[in-house]
């Protein structure tokens, strides 16, 4: 379910004070926060749950949220075919 549009997106505020003091890219553990067009330009570091993915803001990612550019599992592909030998009698 998406959050209410009276009360606006979610924006870590915290995230936005490290924006403000530094040009470096900025780590951040949260990755339900909003991509508003201040982020745009700059490097994250949006923590997966084991590292943090480095992910570049686009104009096009304005309004998604971090954590969708940050997967959390590695697909390794489903069951793979094994040639089977039939020997005959």
């Amino acid at each position: 379910m998406s959050r209410s549009s009276k009360k606006g997106p979610y924006i870590d505020p915290r995230l936005l004070e490290k924006i403000a003091k530094t040009k470096d890219a900025v780590n951040t553990y949260s990755r339900r926060c909003q991509i508003t067009p201040e982020f745009v330009g700059r490097n994250f570091g949006v923590h997966n749950g084991r590292k943090f993915i480095n992910v570049y803001i686009t104009e096009d990612m304005v309004g998604h949220r971090l954590g969708e550019f940050s997967p959390t599992r590695t697909f390794k592909g489903h069951g793979r075919v094994v040639k089977r030998v039939i020997e005959k009698t």
